[in-house]
């Protein structure tokens, strides 16, 4: 028993640089909050090196606070210019 009724919805396909670029428009601290994340990281990577006494995990953990806290700072900041 089929209820075919021969009336077709036109599917959207979305690449992922369009959906991308879509995305940044909506929010656009969430791009700014993606590239800081990564600096933080690898500057994080760099100074791994270089970390005197510090436990490895002690480093680390700083590391991810502070990617965290500036993705957030990002999403902060955002969500008050959008209103």
């Amino acid at each position: 028993m089929s209820t075919d009724t021969g009336v077709s919805l036109p599917s959207y396909e979305e690449d992922q640089g369009s959906k991308l670029i879509r995305k940044a428009k909506e929010a656009p601290f969430v791009p700014v909050g993606i590239a800081g994340f990564a600096a933080i990281v690898a500057y994080g990577l760099y100074k791994l090196k270089s970390r005197g006494n510090t436990k490895m995990s002690i480093h680390l953990i700083h590391m991810r606070v502070a990617a965290q806290g500036f993705v957030v700072g990002a999403m902060t900041v955002g969500q008050d210019g959008s209103r």
